[in-house]
């Protein structure tokens, strides 16, 4: 997985950097997508891990103590939340930076 990952990297800046050289604006903007689809794709990944992750500990539990099942499922929901939250966390940066940059006055003056 992770060299899946270092592989979408390299892919991405090197898209990025394969825009015309002399053209800040446009290195920092390719550039820019190319994190903020890495950084999506990384946390897409990790919060399903982490998601699968918690459901299985979570079944593990009740497939033991089948009468827990009450006590489990109510944090096991606030868990799972949690963990989406810190995916919608990265979409509303990633859609800042994509529509709201503050560097774009530096670049587009």
């Amino acid at each position: 997985m992770k060299q899946a990952l270092f592989r979408l990297a390299g892919v991405a800046v090197s898209i990025a950097l394969a825009q015309q050289p002399g053209d800040a604006a446009a290195s920092f903007f390719g550039l820019s997508d190319a994190v903020i689809m890495l950084a999506i794709t990384a946390t897409a990944i990790g919060c399903g891990f982490a998601q699968a992750k918690a459901i299985r500990a979570a079944l593990d539990g009740i497939a033991r103590q089948p009468e827990a099942a009450g006590k489990i499922s109510g944090p096991l929901l606030i868990g799972l939340g949690f963990i989406e939250s810190l995916a919608i966390y990265v979409l509303v940066i990633a859609l800042i930076l994509i529509f709201a940059n503050p560097a774009t006055t530096h670049f587009l003056k």
